[in-house]
């Protein structure tokens, strides 16, 4: 990790072989942010407290591994489109629980049913609510905020977007143009995000916004700050009506 390495450019000459291994090894600073984030959240209970040890963890992580190195700067004329993309995304994550859409006859209990996981499983009403700030106090509270806008954003679309998007192209990832399109690997990753949250059913449809906002741009800046932008709406909107189960 100490040695400097090289940025990679568009378009690519023929790689040597010292590059390729460079290439290849960069993996690790795209999926062991990811990694130790999901395995924080097996090992330690859903409390405020852990939630901020994992958020510091993974910040560590972030930082010492740098993923960003390998990417441009943000162009600032992407900023418009993926703060548009990030509302689109807290809008349909939240309209199917909406007030007036409960009242639809039949439809809340299937999207209870069938939009959230676990699959055809009818979640249970929350008794407790441990990111409240009643329950964990204010600072807990906004770093939970902040941990969901910031951390989980960025290590969460350079995993996705930036490794997994191109690596299903060929594992020297990096030397894929992130404006290639791809069925196969658009949709994939799609789903296995969507699958990674419990509303799976808009997971997926955010994961294919997100996707199309990084193929469009070609900035995986653009991506965070959409995701970035869907968290952050979205932990206001819980703190606001106490919609915890967003949470």
């Amino acid at each position: 990790m100490k040695e400097k390495e090289k940025k990679i450019m568009y378009p690519l000459p023929a790689p040597s072989d010292e590059e390729t291994v460079v290439i290849q090894n960069t993996m690790w600073t795209h999926v062991v942010p990811f990694a130790a984030w999901l395995a924080i959240m097996t090992l330690l209970p859903t409390a405020g407290w852990s939630y901020a040890v994992r958020s510091a963890v993974c910040v560590v992580l972030l930082f010492w591994f740098a993923p960003w190195r390998w990417y441009e700067r943000l162009n600032k004329h992407h900023i418009p489109l993926a703060f548009a993309a990030g509302g689109a995304v807290f809008a349909l994550w939240i309209f199917p629980e909406l007030s007036f859409m409960k009242r639809l006859s039949g439809f809340d209990s299937a999207y209870q049913l069938l939009g959230i996981l676990p699959p055809w499983s009818r979640p249970e009403a929350l008794t407790t609510f441990p990111y409240a700030p009643e329950t964990c106090g204010w600072t807990l509270a906004i770093i939970r905020l902040l941990g969901s806008s910031i951390v989980v954003a960025l290590l969460e679309e350079f995993f996705w977007r930036g490794w997994m998007y191109r690596w299903l192209f060929k594992s020297n990832f990096l030397r894929v143009d992130p404006g290639q399109w791809n069925y196969f690997a658009f949709f994939s990753v799609a789903i296995l995000f969507g699958l990674e949250h419990d509303r799976w059913l808009v997971g997926i449809l955010a994961g294919m916004i997100y996707g199309w906002l990084y193929i469009q741009t070609r900035d995986i800046w653009a991506a965070c700050i959409a995701h970035g932008v869907t968290n952050f709406l979205l932990g206001l909107y819980v703190l606001q009506t106490g919609a915890y189960q967003f949470w």
